[in-house]
C-alpha cells in the first residue's frame, strides 16, 4: 500500500468514529443507553454507553474494502456481534442468548480459515480455538470496566498486530487492524479519564471478538507465532483469567458482574482511574516489547522470555492482592 493510504487509514476511522460519538452523546438517544451507577459500577454519574457503536461505525466500514474473503467473514461476524451486543445494550438478553451468539460467530470464523495440511486444525484443536475465541469475546468485555482501559488496550494491541503484520507482508490483515487502532483512538479521545462516553457491549464484544478471530488468523496465514497475539493481549488475559479462576475456586457466581478483577481493586484501594490508565499502558507497552523479542529469539530464548513474563505477572497479582488485604 502506498503511504496516502496508510495515513488515511490511520486518520479517517479516528474522525470518523470520534465525530459519530460526539454526536450519538449529544442526542436523545444517549439517554437510553445511559450506564447508571450501582453497587458493582466504579462510576458515580449516569455516563451513555454509546462509544462502542461509533468505534465500529468508523473502523468496520472501511475494514471491509481492505479485507480479503476470509478477512471479510470475521469483520461479518464482528457485525453480527455488534448488532447483538447493542440489543443487550438496550434490553439486557439473557446470558443463553449472548453466549450462543458468541459461540456461533467463533465457530463461523474456525470453519471459514481452515486452512491446507499442516496448517489445517482437526477437531479437538478447532474446539479449544473455538473457546478461546469466546473467552477473548467475553474477557475484553469484562475488562471494559475503567476509564480509558479498554480503549487503549486495544489500540496498542491492534497497533501491534498491525506491525507484525505488516513485516510478515499480510497487507491487509496489517491495514484491518491499523484501521481498528485509529478508530479506537477516536473512541479513546471521549473516553480518557474524566470518560465521557463508556463503550458499551456494542464495543467491547466485537473487539474482544477480533483480537481473538485475527489473532488466530494471522497465525493461520503464517504472519506470527500462535503465542504473539496471546502475549500481545496478556494484560487482560491474565486479570480476567486468574479473576476467573479465583471465583470458581471460592465457589462464588462467577457469571454474575462484580467488582474483583485486578484493576478494579486497585480503583478501591485508592488508584485514580488516570494512574490506572497510564500504568495499565505501561505494561500493555512492555508485553509488546516482549512478544515481539520472542519473535527475533531461538527457541530457548523465546521460552525464557514466555516463562519471564508468566512471572512478573504472577508477582504483580500477588503484589495487588498484598496491597488490597493492607487497606
Amino acid at each position: 500500500m502506498s503511504a496516502a493510504q496508510w495515513i488515511a487509514i490511520g486518520v479517517i476511522p479516528g474522525a470518523i468514529a470520534w465525530i459519530v460519538i460526539f454526536a450519538l452523546a449529544r442526542s436523545r438517544f444517549a439517554g437510553r443507553l445511559a450506564d447508571v451507577p450501582n453497587e458493582r459500577s466504579l462510576h458515580q454519574v449516569p455516563t451513555p454507553r454509546i462509544g462502542g457503536l461509533g468505534l465500529m461505525v468508523g473502523a468496520l466500514p472501511i475494514a471491509w474494502a481492505f479485507a480479503t474473503p476470509q478477512l471479510a467473514t470475521i469483520l461479518g461476524a464482528a457485525v453480527f456481534l455488534c448488532a447483538l451486543s447493542f440489543a443487550d445494550d438496550l434490553r439486557s438478553l439473557p446470558v443463553q442468548v449472548r453466549l450462543a451468539g458468541h459461540f456461533t460467530a467463533a465457530a463461523i470464523v474456525v470453519l471459514a480459515l481452515q486452512g491446507g495440511e499442516p496448517m489445517r486444525p482437526g477437531l479437538v484443536e478447532s474446539l479449544v480455538v473455538v473457546l478461546a475465541i469466546v473467552w477473548m469475546t467475553n474477557l475484553f468485555n469484562f475488562m471494559d470496566g475503567s476509564d480509558g482501559l479498554a480503549g487503549g488496550m486495544a489500540a496498542i494491541g491492534f497497533a501491534a498486530l498491525s506491525l507484525a503484520a505488516a513485516a510478515s507482508g499480510h497487507a491487509s490483515l496489517a491495514a484491518i487492524s491499523a484501521i481498528f487502532v485509529s478508530a479506537s483512538a477516536g473512541f479513546l479521545a471521549h473516553n480518557f479519564p474524566p470518560a465521557r462516553v463508556f463503550m458499551g457491549d456494542a464495543g467491547s464484544v466485537p473487539l474482544g471478538f477480533l483480537a481473538g478471530a485475527l489473532g488466530f488468523a494471522g497465525w493461520m496465514d503464517g504472519a506470527w507465532p500462535l503465542f504473539f497475539p496471546v502475549a500481545v493481549f496478556a494484560p487482560f488475559i491474565a486479570d480476567a483469567s486468574i479473576t476467573l479462576a479465583r471465583r470458581i475456586v471460592r465457589s462464588e457466581p462467577f457469571w454474575r458482574a462484580h467488582r474483583t478483577h485486578a484493576y478494579q481493586r486497585l480503583i478501591l484501594a485508592g488508584w485514580t482511574r488516570r494512574q490506572l490508565a497510564l500504568r495499565a499502558y505501561g505494561l500493555m507497552l512492555a508485553s509488546v516489547a516482549a512478544a515481539f523479542a520472542a519473535l527475533t529469539v531461538g527457541e530457548t530464548a523465546r521460552l525464557g522470555i514466555i516463562v519471564g513474563c508468566a512471572a512478573i505477572y504472577l508477582v504483580l497479582f500477588t503484589a495487588i492482592e498484598v496491597r488490597v488485604r493492607a487497606q
